[in-house]
Order: structure tokens, then C-alpha cells, then sequence
């Protein structure tokens, strides 16, 4: 199994920055997706970045120029450096880990325990 730790989370004012950090450790996969997802009050959780092993890297809208998702593979870990922050980027932030096949996702799929970021306006 995979055990994902989430950390950086914190209050910060509109405008603000912040790094989160999500550290994997267990089973390995050689093709995958990280991604980081939000969950704000009353709303359902939603994709804010996506990194694949091959590379690519997708944002969603409302974080585009603002967010930026990066990893370190010698430490099994990934960020999420937030930028420009805004109340509405206040949530539950969760970090997590797919593993995929030629043919797409394998059905591993693993979340870690979430860190809270609130943005105070």
C-alpha cells in the first residue's frame, strides 16, 4: 500500500503564499499521477493540479498562474506552491496518488489525510 503525509497548510491572508508538501512512501508505481484536490464547505472535492510520471502537468482554471505543482523524486514528494491567494481557496486540501497502465488508471488509488489552508480576506 501507499502512504501519503500532507503538510503547510495554515492561515494566510488574501494575497498570500503558501507550500504544501505531500511525501509517498510503500509500494512504488513505475507510471502515475500525484495530484492535489480541494474540498471547500458544502462543496464536493475537486482537482486543483495534476502531475503524470511522464511528466505533464495540468492545472484547473481558477488556480491557473497562481498555483504551481512540482516534485522532488529523491524524496518521494510533491508540492504545491499557492500563490496569490484568495478566500475562495480556502479548503481542505488533499494530496493523491493513482497508479496507471498502458491502458489508464490501474484502480490504485490512494488519498492522503488532508491539511487545511484557510485565507483570511
Amino acid at each position: 500500500q501507499v502512504q501519503l503525509v500532507e503538510s503547510g497548510g495554515g492561515l494566510v491572508q488574501a494575497g498570500g503564499s503558501l507550500t504544501l508538501s505531500c511525501t509517498a512512501s510503500g509500494r512504488t508505481f513505475s507510471r502515475y499521477t500525484m495530484g492535489w484536490f480541494r474540498q471547500a464547505p458544502g462543496k464536493e472535492r475537486e482537482v486543483v493540479a495534476s502531475m503524470w510520471s511522464d511528466g505533464s502537468i495540468a492545472y484547473a482554471d481558477s488556480v491557473k498562474g497562481r498555483f504551481t505543482i512540482s516534485g522532488d523524486n529523491t524524496k518521494n514528494t510533491v508540492y504545491l506552491q499557492m500563490n496569490s491567494l484568495k478566500s475562495e481557496d480556502t479548503a481542505v486540501y488533499y494530496c493523491n496518488l493513482q497508479g496507471m497502465g498502458i491502458r489508464g488508471p490501474t484502480g490504485d488509488d490512494f488519498w492522503g489525510q488532508g491539511t487545511q489552508v484557510t485565507v483570511s480576506s
